[in-house]
């Protein structure tokens, strides 16, 4: 078992706005590193006042209607992390960092190994066995949701997420073939602590 997914449950919160998920993880992997956790008004308002890294205005807008959000570009997770002294890069299976390589499953196994946190952007609705809404213009699942990868069982071969957006979202435990499947959608993306 690569991750400690027992001492990161008690971080994870359900999110109450639908386009937080970034915020939430973020809010998430604050406590795990920290012992303290902003609230998710707090770390919305922190979002909300923080310049985007990726795009002109703040990293966070909040939707003039329910469902109509943009949510928060994967590629700011480390901007707002760094507000709270915590460094961490997002890189992808194309593109590494300085000090760590692409993303891949080994990688991500690696990190939880040293005790790094990490951040990855899926697909929701594959992870939640779902029929699939958001797609690509091929027809492929779309990269739409970000959860905190808590841990990776390769004997029981299944992955451990704390899930903002379930209810049920605390140690979530997923195969890792859908796993695969659902951070497909996002290039691999992940976001790692330093």
């Amino acid at each position: 078992l690569y991750g400690d997914p027992s001492a990161a449950a008690p971080f994870w919160r359900y999110q109450l706005y639908d386009d937080d998920c970034v915020e939430m993880a973020v809010a998430d992997v604050v406590g795990q590193l920290t012992g303290t956790q902003p609230t998710e008004e707090e770390i919305v308002k922190l979002a909300q006042s923080t310049p985007s890294s990726v795009h002109p205005g703040p990293i966070y807008k909040t939707p003039k209607k329910p469902r109509t959000g943009e949510g928060t570009s994967f590629d700011d997770e480390p901007t707002l992390l760094a507000r709270y002294g915590i460094h961490a890069v997002s890189i992808d299976k194309e593109n590494g960092a300085t000090g760590h390589g692409p993303a891949s499953i080994k990688a991500l196994e690696q990190d939880l190994a040293k005790g790094r946190k990490v951040i990855v952007g899926v697909n929701a609705e594959v992870i939640w066995g779902e029929q699939v809404e958001d797609k690509t213009p091929d027809g492929q699942p779309e990269s739409n949701h970000a959860v905190v990868m808590t841990g990776v069982d390769t004997v029981a071969g299944i992955v451990h997420l704390n899930d903002s957006g379930k209810d049920d979202g605390r140690d979530e435990r997923v195969p890792i073939d859908v796993f695969t499947r659902s951070w497909d959608s996002s290039d691999d993306q992940m976001t790692v602590t330093g």
